[in-house]
């Protein structure tokens, strides 16, 4: 019996996810960042709050990706690159990601995925040129990634909203981590 391809894998974890409306998220998100950039003077402030709050996410939504994929422990960066474009950007967004542009030593990639739910409706304002709009997904990213004992970097390169052609997130491990035990409640 061979073993089903990581899009099936994704699919049928898609399949079983709870799902919300594209077009809810998008206003609701949509709403959150207007109000950070209300609440912010700096743009780099709101795009360092939404990488901490994708952080937080991504600490949360792993445990949840894991009981739903079914996914077994991955046995390489690149493994784990392949789960994230196929699997976790197919179960969360909806769409699939390509992984692209690896580095020499393969501990840096790239994510392309043309499809943003979370930018959908959506135009940067003109006075927030350095707005990187969705990156609560690099957070999400670095977030369930720490999780799993790997301490990344998580970076959008490319934005649809910022007129390119496609969405590139690049992801680059800094550190396998060494897993910690739980610590006793006293």
């Amino acid at each position: 019996m061979s073993r089903p391809s990581l899009q099936t894998v994704g699919e049928a974890a898609f399949a079983r996810c709870d799902r919300v409306s594209a077009e809810l998220l998008a206003l609701t998100y949509g709403t959150f960042v207007r109000q950070l950039l209300l609440d912010y003077e700096k743009v780099a402030d709101v795009n360092a709050q939404l990488d901490a709050v994708g952080c937080n996410i991504g600490v949360r939504l792993v445990e949840d990706f894991l009981a739903k994929s079914k996914i077994a422990a991955c046995n390489s960066f690149a493994h784990t690159a392949d789960v994230i474009a196929k699997v976790a950007f197919k179960m969360f967004l909806g769409v699939t990601a390509n992984v692209t542009s690896w580095s020499a030593d393969r501990n840096t990639f790239s994510l392309l995925f043309d499809d943003n739910p979370l930018a959908e409706f959506t135009e940067l304002p003109e006075q927030c040129p350095d707005l990187w709009y969705s990156n609560v997904l690099c957070g999400v990213i670095r977030g369930a990634l720490e999780m799993l004992n790997m301490k990344v970097g998580c970076t959008f390169v490319r934005c649809k909203l910022r007129g390119h052609d496609t969405n590139e997130i690049r992801v680059s491990l800094h550190e396998l981590l060494a897993e910690q035990p739980p610590q006793a409640d006293d």
